[in-house]
This record gives structure tokens, sequence and C-alpha cells, in this order.
């Protein structure tokens, strides 16, 4: 057993639908979660710029003693997980491969959507891990850079969001896929929007929920597992002003946030 706390990141504060799933899946697991908000989207920006943050938010939580890390950032994946785990010695994944693992298990007729930011269907990370398991698979990337600002607006289940979601969403609609990877951390909050345009036989993929499956396998693999069975402790940091995270990230993980910590992540 093991009683340190497991490290989460994102670029903000979307990786809170990642961090609710692994409260769900372990409850007893100290977490110190970590929002770069200072910097916030990662989605825009290059690949070196994303390897650079990720690597200053691993060393923050380094710093933490901690005992793994959950890179839940959909971008930081994409284009900086495997240089990560070249440099540093922590067990680390990321939300891309269980993600394309459970689309690839659930497609019936091997059509595959994935929406996520500009950079994360640009990198066709999605699309390649999920041709790899399924090398016949007909996928689809499509970027909804405006689904961010909606979800942060508190707007997810507004008559702006559906018209948004049905403007992304005609493409694949018109490609009849029947299995859609929700790839960025912020579009579960947008689910019930996603799944009234693209209709019932469409089934949605959550990232954020199959990752925090495959965190618990392999902290029961390694002996890493806490002692507890309830009542983690919680720690937030953020890079810029606590205030919008306080108040918007209540909702991503439902439960209130009463503290956060604000660092200068430039220094790492």
């Amino acid at each position: 057993m093991d009683s340190r706390p497991i490290g989460v990141f994102d670029s903000g504060i979307g990786g809170l639908t990642v961090l609710q799933e692994i409260i769900e899946k372990l409850p007893g697991e100290d977490i110190i979660y970590f929002g770069d908000t200072a910097r916030i989207p990662y989605g825009s920006r290059s690949k070196e710029t994303v390897i650079k943050y990720t690597f200053q938010c691993i060393r923050f939580l380094l710093s933490k003693n901690i005992k793994a890390i959950v890179i839940a950032c959909n971008t930081a994946s994409a284009l900086a997980l495997e240089e990560a785990k070249k440099v540093f010695e922590i067990p680390m994944m990321g939300v891309i491969e269980p993600g394309a693992k459970a689309a690839a298990a659930k497609t019936k007729n091997g059509r595959i959507g994935v929406i996520g930011t500009i950079g994360t269907i640009n990198s066709e990370s999605y699309q390649k891990k999920i041709r790899r398991i399924q090398p016949s698979a007909d996928v689809i990337g499509i970027p909804c850079p405006l689904f961010v600002p909606l979800v942060e607006e508190g707007w997810e289940d507004t008559d702006v969001a559906l018209m948004t979601a049905r403007k992304y969403l005609l493409e694949l609609k018109e490609h009849h896929i029947d299995t859609l990877v929700m790839g960025c951390t912020h579009y579960p909050i947008l689910r019930y929007t996603i799944n009234k345009v693209m209709g019932e036989e469409v089934t949605l993929v959550n990232p954020a929920y199959e990752t925090a499956k495959v965190v618990k396998d392999m902290l029961k693999e390694m002996n890493f597992l806490s002692d507890k069975y309830e009542n983690g402790k919680y720690q937030f940091y953020v890079s810029d002003d606590p205030e919008k995270f306080i108040r918007i990230g209540g909702s991503f993980l439902k439960k209130e946030i009463s503290s956060v910590r604000k660092i200068n992540i430039e220094m790492l």
C-alpha cells in the first residue's frame, strides 16, 4: 500500500472532469491537482511550448512527493506524454489511449468521430491510436474550439450551445458515425447537448471515465493503492487568480472547492 498522493494536471479547469472520475473510482486516494490557468489554452500552442509547459507542471507535482501522474489534458497527452516518459521516472498516463481503446471496443460499424481542440485534432493522436487498434476504422476528427468558452461561461445547456453543436457536428452526422469520442476534458459537461444533436444511436465516449479505470488498474498492479477506502484529501493549485477556478470548478467536480493556492509555474 502507498499513501502518497496522485498528481493530476491540466491546462486549466477541464481536467477536473478527470479528477471527478478518479475520485469516484478511488475515493480513498489523496490527490493534488494543478490547473495551469495562466497559460490556458494549450490547444493553440506549438508542440515545443506544450512540452515545456508539461515538464514544468510535472516538476511541480514531483515536488509534492506524488506516486503517479495523470496528464488530464488532451493536448498535453497528445503532444508531450511520450517525451515526458523519456525524462521522468514515475508512473504516468494521459487521457488519449484509454479513450481510443474504448472507442475501438464500442463501435459496431467502424465509423468513429473525435471532437477536441485544434491542437488535439491536428495531432491526430486519437485517430492514429484508434486505427492502430482497429486498422479498418473510419475515424473523422473535428475541432470544436468554441465548446471550451461555452462551458466556462456556464452556457452548456443553452440554445447557443445547441446551435454551436449542430454546426460543428453536422459533418459527423453525415458520416453516420456510431461512436463519438469527447476528446477534450471540457466536453463531458456538454454531453447532454452533444447527445441531443447526435441522437441516441451514437455512443459517447468519455476519456475521463476510461482514464480513471486505467489509473485504478495501474495502481493496483503496482501495489500503489492507498489503504484507505474513503475520505481522500484533495489539494488544488493554479497558476493564475483562483477565483474563476473556484467559481467554475465546483460544477466540474460536483462538489465545492473551498481552498486553492496560486503558484508561479514559470519558476520551474
